[in-house]
């Protein structure tokens, strides 16, 4: 039986338009390390009620910005054109191990949060703002943005559903 809170598939990216005339897919991705594509043999496009897993013919990666991805069975620019929009989504047990201390946005999402043994609210969402990310959480009291740092999150139990803070004074 599958846990309810980790998705069956994991965003990695999304195809923003097509590449070229041989059907290649302009994506952006959406994780920490675009090279993670280059070990994929395949992915699952996806958009509303439209899914297809596609085998992974080809990686081209472009400064870090962009990876330029041929699927096959995706031969022309026409047939790429189709796929604009569409997220680029890899099978949950491909996914890169992530180092102690780093958790992928599907562990934390939904967890009960505390701040000094207070129940905050459950984590709705998360912001990647460039220089930290912003958990939004949403609890009696209404939205708390608690910024992820060290010095606020105190500690992160995904088992447990539960995250521990300690929000600066004045945050809420």
């Amino acid at each position: 039986m599958q846990d309810k809170n980790q998705p069956e598939t994991i965003l990695v990216g999304e195809v923003l338009k097509p590449r070229g005339l041989s059907g290649e897919l302009k994506v952006y991705p959406l994780t920490d390390d675009p090279r993670r594509f280059q070990a994929l043999d395949e992915v699952i496009l996806r958009r509303g009620g439209t899914e297809g897993v596609w085998p992974v013919r080809r990686v081209r990666l472009d400064g870090g910005k962009t990876v330029g991805l041929t699927l096959a069975g995706i031969e022309s620019a026409e047939a790429a054109g189709r796929f604009r929009g569409f997220e680029v989504r890899i099978r949950r047990d491909e996914a890169a191990p992530l180092p102690a201390g780093r958790w992928y946005y599907y562990e934390l999402e939904g967890m009960d949060v505390f701040d000094r043994g207070v129940w905050l609210g459950k984590l709705e969402r998360i912001l990647a703002t460039g220089a930290n990310d912003v958990y939004i959480v949403r609890g009696e009291a209404g939205e708390v943005c608690v910024p992820a740092l060290k010095t606020v999150v105190r500690r992160v139990d995904v088992p447990g559903r539960r995250m521990d803070v300690e929000l600066p004074p004045g945050l809420i």
